[in-house]
């Protein structure tokens, strides 16, 4: 498994407390994790395999410093890339926008020539709508710190050991 970034925006902490689970699944000789307010595009250019994660706030909105590094993604050359996405959301307060945040950014990467993967199964969560689910699955790892924090632990396990079977 070549290198991998992990690319966090946070404002409460939770997404990041949630990347820092995934390196240390990964291991910390193969994955990075980045602050997006401190990131570029260089950055980003320099990992094989990305991993990609946001909040959700208000009715759908990313979170702020993720909103500002779209247009990093925008000029970066992904070309051959995989990237996975994991996003933060309140399934019952926001049952209509669950994980929307998570959803924008898969839409930023749609026309980048790059490899999405880590979908995930929609079972085990109560919600009406989200923005990221796309042909019954989500499109990348669905948290909800606010209601199921007992499953973190294991919905970021199983998601990575899928993840190392498909990074380079």
């Amino acid at each position: 498994m070549q290198n991998i970034g992990i690319f966090y925006g946070s404002s409460t902490g939770n997404t990041e407390s949630v990347a820092k689970k995934i390196q240390e699944e990964l291991g910390a000789d193969i994955a990075s994790i980045i602050d997006v307010a401190d990131a570029s595009v260089a950055d980003l250019e320099k990992f094989n395999n990305l991993i990609l994660g946001t909040s959700t706030w208000g009715i759908g909105d990313l979170q702020d410093d993720f909103e500002g590094f779209l247009s990093e993604i925008s000029n970066a050359n992904l070309d051959g890339k995989k990237v996975a996405l994991f996003g933060l959301g309140d399934q019952y307060s926001y049952s209509d926008s669950f994980v929307d945040g998570m959803g924008e950014l898969f839409k930023a990467l749609e026309e980048k020539n790059c490899e999405l993967i880590g979908e995930t199964s929609t079972d085990g969560y109560e919600y009406d709508a989200s923005g990221a689910e796309k042909d019954g699955k989500f499109v990348g790892l669905a948290i909800d710190i606010d209601n199921q924090d007992d499953q973190t632990e294991e919905r970021v396990a199983d998601w990575v050991a899928e993840l190392k079977n498909q990074f380079n």
